[in-house]
């Protein structure tokens, strides 16, 4: 039996060849040989090279970096890219259950993000400027064969907890004509040489699951001593990052992370990973760099 499934949506100034996409199982039966290789973890769990730790929460369990890009190539059928440093999934579902979702955790050493711009966000007209960069980029995608993609709004709006310097927002997506709406719930933590990057990947219907669990996952990983966002020490060198909690929101990250690590959110019943077109985000970032320039 095929495992049903759909692209929807990839960057809307690239076309892949099916090349990109990694050895995809077909059948239930090479699925299951998929999961079966898995080896979940739970426990104390080190992220990196001792960047951060993770204390996988009750309920939860986590994958390595390997273990997790066979969930997203093989399983869900996402272009392959670097391993990122793990995945957290609810314990008791299986990856391709159409209630599963996913925490992705990565890492962008772009340097210390400032955050002095967090208080002074009008976080409306953010979104409507990247509503309509969204609406722009859909005249490329058209041009590249894919479904067009709406932002249709916050699903839940940005949140920035200044003392332990961890960042959340969501995003409510709508892909095409499809009535079904897709969630992406973003989280990001503050460090020293960068930013830790949560980006859980889920249906609109899971967002009370998601709201419920993001407390605990944020209060679950944090940088290690020497990592943290309060031991930056610009005399010794440490870089300072090019954009700030705006551009951070708006997409910074993805431009800097590269073909496959950006704005990554599920589709449905397909548990497909759809990367929001680079184009828009792009000529967002530059407003952002050049209001922080001018500020």
């Amino acid at each position: 039996m095929k495992i049903r499934s759909k692209v929807a949506g990839l960057f809307c100034c690239l076309a892949l060849s099916t090349s990109a996409f990694g050895q995809r199982a077909n059948t239930e039966g090479e699925a299951e040989a998929v999961i079966k290789s898995l080896q979940p973890r739970q426990g104390q769990i080190v992220l990196g090279d001792g960047l951060a730790t993770l204390n996988v929460p009750p309920g939860f369990r986590f994958l390595s970096g390997p273990d997790a890009n066979k969930v997203l190539v093989n399983l869900w059928g996402n272009p392959r890219y670097d391993d990122p440093l793990g995945m957290l999934m609810p314990a008791d579902v299986s990856p391709i259950a159409r209630e599963a979702w996913a925490v992705i955790i990565s890492f962008t050493d772009d340097g210390y993000v400032k955050d002095e711009d967090a208080g002074k966000i009008d976080y409306d007209k953010l979104l409507k400027e990247m509503q309509k960069e969204t609406r722009d980029g859909n005249k490329e995608r058209a041009k590249q064969g894919y479904e067009s993609i709406e932002l249709v709004g916050w699903a839940a709006p940005p949140r920035y907890d200044h003392a332990a310097k961890k960042l959340y927002w969501a995003k409510e997506l709508k892909f095409g004509d499809k009535e079904d709406r897709t969630l992406n719930y973003n989280i990001r933590i503050l460090g020293r040489r960068g930013v830790l990057v949560l980006n859980s990947v889920a249906s609109m219907e899971q967002l009370p699951e998601i709201e419920t669990s993001a407390p605990v996952i944020l209060a679950a990983v944090d940088f290690n001593p020497g990592q943290r966002y309060a031991d930056f020490n610009a005399k010794s060198g440490d870089k300072i990052a090019s954009y700030g909690i705006g551009a951070l929101i708006a997409g910074g990250v993805a431009a800097k992370l590269g073909l496959f690590k950006g704005l990554l959110v599920a589709a449905l019943a397909a548990k497909k990973f759809i990367i929001i077109g680079v184009i828009a985000v792009v000529g967002l970032i530059t407003k952002f760099y050049r209001k922080t320039t001018n500020d």
